[in-house]
């Protein structure tokens, strides 16, 4: 057996390897563990046959307009648009070592095959893709596509690899989206920093946002507020409330007529609604809800999932999907069991039977999740949603950072909200008549708590209440006019002598968007 010496300086032997390359170090420590290939090397790891490598996220970038002509070192209106006919890249000047070391290996006669090991997705296809091409290699090529890094999921990866060439597609549309950022990018930021003197940079994405916040706050310093007072009445347990009135007179007219008098009850009206279980997280829904709850940014919230994705406690986080796939009903059992004796709040419905039938707190009947309701091969494409992995029970959560414990809590609450009982509800609309007008009374009862016990239990959890501030999200809106649980009423109830008032208010302009509520409209903009 001869041996060679590579750019390195290392030896190796002539037997055939197989060279996985990664997204990241961290990643690349989990997969090289998994395959034996412990052997240290200055960039990458060997053994049994593999060599593990990594990137540092993108090594490989498009080049500057200057690549293309001297010319467009100068910015000028008259040069535009550059739309390069073949387009040219350069490597990243902090990564150019990690970059010759993959070439290295990629050139070394001992390797036949190369793996494709970055995130499963759209970018990480991007990253391998144009590392592999600058790097002129020619060797085949297979893509190992998980959600998780664990070891298990590491293991079956490497049991069903795919031919690279599967995500052709995948590849194109990174490319795409990539050059397209870029033709937009330089041409319209030059155009517009050329016509109105300073830079102004424009970007597919950032520049669309920016205009919905213009707008809104356009809105909110054209708008003129304007009071509004409502005559309402005490009836003791309750306050039932008249009609807006614009007029201050009118309204006091209304309790002046009301005050001392008897309220009779013309009428009560009672419907029992359901409120469906969320669905589970895909990325933007868990970035809104840690804006809400934690006050975090959405590259907070991103950062801190990556960081749990690559200490196995969380699936794949780039992903669009909110739903399992059919195969994953097991582990989501497993996963929703051992949650049980990591957070207190899990043990929130121990006492229902999973058919929305309340039972006694330490009762024989426990949870059981509906895994049916968030499992569906055909909303999942790339990736399945995001949900913890069976290292939430191994692992110390009190070691981690407190922005990845947050999320992962959050993560954790939605699997069990999300696969928990229908909450069922009765609203209550009471229409009382007091001094000649008519007072409304509304009242809302909680029949079955179902999903809602898991989240409540979830904020009492929290010494200080998250943040529940208006996020214009209509499912969380609330009437201002709403009690809480009515008594029982009757048609012809009489409640002597109430005492009337006036309130007053204001309209309100339109809020300023939060981080939460800017990836909604970012999510339904043109809808």
């Amino acid at each position: 057996m001869s041996n060679s010496k590579n750019a390195n300086n290392s030896t190796f032997s002539s037997a055939p390897h197989t060279l996985v390359i990664c997204e990241k170090p961290s990643v690349a420590q989990s997969v090289s563990a998994v395959l034996n290939a412990k052997q240290r090397r200055d960039g990458f790891t060997q053994g049994e046959g593999f060599i593990v490598t990594w990137c540092y996220g993108h090594l490989v970038d498009l080049a500057e307009p200057a690549a293309y002509g001297e010319q467009y070192k100068r910015w000028s209106r008259s040069l535009l648009p550059i739309l390069p006919e073949k387009w040219k890249y350069t490597a990243s000047a902090d990564k150019k070592k990690q970059l010759d070391v993959i070439r290295s290996l990629m050139n070394r006669t001992d390797v036949e095959t190369v793996i494709c090991a970055t995130d499963a997705g759209r970018e990480g296809e991007l990253i391998f893709r144009l590392v592999y091409d600058f790097c002129k290699c020619k060797k085949p090529v297979q893509r190992l596509w998980i959600s998780s890094l664990e070891d298990s999921a590491i293991r079956k990866g490497f049991d069903s690899l795919r031919p690279g060439s599967d995500f052709d597609n995948l590849y194109y549309c990174a490319l795409c989206r990539s050059q397209a950022d870029w033709a937009v990018g330089i041409n319209i930021t030059r155009l517009y920093s050329c016509l109105y003197g300073p830079t102004l940079p424009v970007g597919r994405v950032q520049t669309p946002t920016l205009a919905m916040i213009v707008e809104r706050e356009k809105a909110i310093l054209a708008f003129v507020s304007e009071p509004f007072y409502t005559p309402m009445i005490d009836c003791g347990q309750f306050n039932a409330f008249g009609e807006k009135r614009e007029d201050s007179d009118a309204a006091e007219a209304v309790r002046i007529a009301a005050d001392g008098k008897d309220a009779c009850v013309l009428r009560v009206e009672k419907a029992r609604k359901t409120s469906a279980p969320p669905k589970l997280y895909d990325l933007t829904s868990l970035q809104r809800d840690a804006n809400k709850i934690y006050g975090f940014t959405a590259q907070q919230t991103l950062d801190y999932t990556q960081s749990l994705y690559e200490a196995k406690l969380v699936t794949y986080p780039r992903t669009d999907s909110q739903y399992l796939t059919d195969d994953m009903g097991g582990t989501a059992k497993s996963v929703i069991a051992a949650l049980s004796g990591v957070y207190k709040f899990a043990g929130a419905l121990s006492g229902i039977d999973g058919q929305g039938e309340s039972g006694k707190q330490g009762s024989n009947k426990p949870f059981i999740p509906d895994i049916a309701r968030v499992t569906n091969n055909a909303k999942v494409s790339d990736h399945h949603a995001i949900i913890p992995t069976m290292e939430i029970a191994k692992k110390d959560l009190s070691s981690l950072p407190s922005g990845e414990r947050n999320v992962l809590a959050l993560i954790a609450l939605r699997l069990l909200c999300a696969t928990a009982p229908v909450h069922h509800y009765e609203t209550v609309t009471a229409i009382l008549e007091c001094g000649g007008y008519q007072f409304t009374a509304k009242g809302k009862t909680s029949l079955t708590d179902g999903w809602r016990a898991f989240e409540t239990a979830f904020r009492d959890s929290f010494k200080k209440k998250p943040d529940k501030s208006d996020d214009n999200d209509d499912s969380n809106d609330t009437d201002d006019d709403e009690n809480g649980a009515l008594p029982n009423l009757t048609e012809g109830q009489i409640f002597p002598s109430v005492k009337a008032s006036v309130r007053e208010g204001k309209t309100k302009p339109p809020a300023r968007f939060t981080e939460a509520t800017l990836l909604r409209a970012m999510e339904t903009a043109g809808d």
